[in-house]
């Protein structure tokens, strides 16, 4: 149970695997007013940066669950470097179905709402850790504008336009479930561009040591490929927000 190596080959410097900066995160933690000691559950915690800072810089608790054996060790080994090894945890495991052993106050899922099939059964799944009246922040991307065409939503790595909504169409979603929307976080295209590109780095230093693995010809193609699919395609149309929601 892992993640193919390709996505750790591709993040491999990442702390943030999302295209919110540390500075965007950080304000997101600031924006949400949770007092010293609040619990939270991240689903798809990758490598724990969003809880590690937000143990440090505000007092928070909790837990991480991830399927990738190489994000939850490096999410333990922040832990430790930040000095909160006491105050979170990180599970290697299957966030699918994962519930929290008793209520947290925040439930996330930030990026990763595949483990729910979608946003509706995302948000469902943190309402089952969630006390009532707590915070869950889910992470999702959005049509920046509508593709011109299904071509294009391909290069976004959607499977076509339905994937995705505009901004306030998934606004309007959210509350649809049941949810007020009380805060957001949006990348930008200047944030975009550091978590996309430093992907072309990790994956160029990682071929010039690694080029007889099984892995190399992939590796080339998707560095070949993908800075100009980014630019042409992704850093138009996509856009890319957390959103704190709370169940009316």
């Amino acid at each position: 149970m892992d993640l193919p190596r390709i996505f750790t080959v591709r993040e491999s410097t990442h702390r943030i695997h999302n295209p919110l900066t540390a500075g965007k995160l950080a304000a997101l933690g600031e924006s949400l007013h949770l007092a010293p000691g609040t619990r939270v559950l991240d689903l798809a915690s990758g490598s724990g940066e969003m809880l590690c800072t937000w143990a440090r810089d505000l007092g928070f608790t909790g837990t991480g669950v991830d399927l990738s054996t190489v994000f939850t060790e490096q999410a333990q080994a922040r832990a430790t470097e930040l000095g909160v090894a006491d105050r979170v945890e990180f599970i290697h495991g299957d966030a699918v179905g994962y519930v929290a052993d008793r209520p947290v106050d925040l439930a996330a899922c930030v990026g990763a709402t595949w483990i729910g099939n979608g946003v509706a059964g995302t948000a469902e799944l943190l309402e089952r850790s969630l006390r009532p009246g707590g915070l869950m922040l889910i992470g999702e991307p959005y049509w920046r504008r509508t593709p011109p065409d299904e071509d294009t939503a391909q290069a976004c790595h959607a499977t076509g336009i339905a994937d995705f909504r505009l901004l306030p169409d998934l606004i309007a979603h959210f509350q649809e479930l049941g949810h007020d929307v009380v805060e957001m976080m949006l990348a930008d295209q200047d944030s975009w561009d550091r978590y996309a590109a430093a992907q072309w780095l990790n994956l160029r230093r990682w071929l010039d040591q690694n080029p007889d693995d099984e892995l190399a010809t992939q590796v080339r193609e998707e560095l070949t490929t993908e800075p100009a699919r980014y630019a042409r395609s992704t850093r138009e149309y996509l856009g890319w927000g957390v959103f704190a929601l709370m169940r009316r």
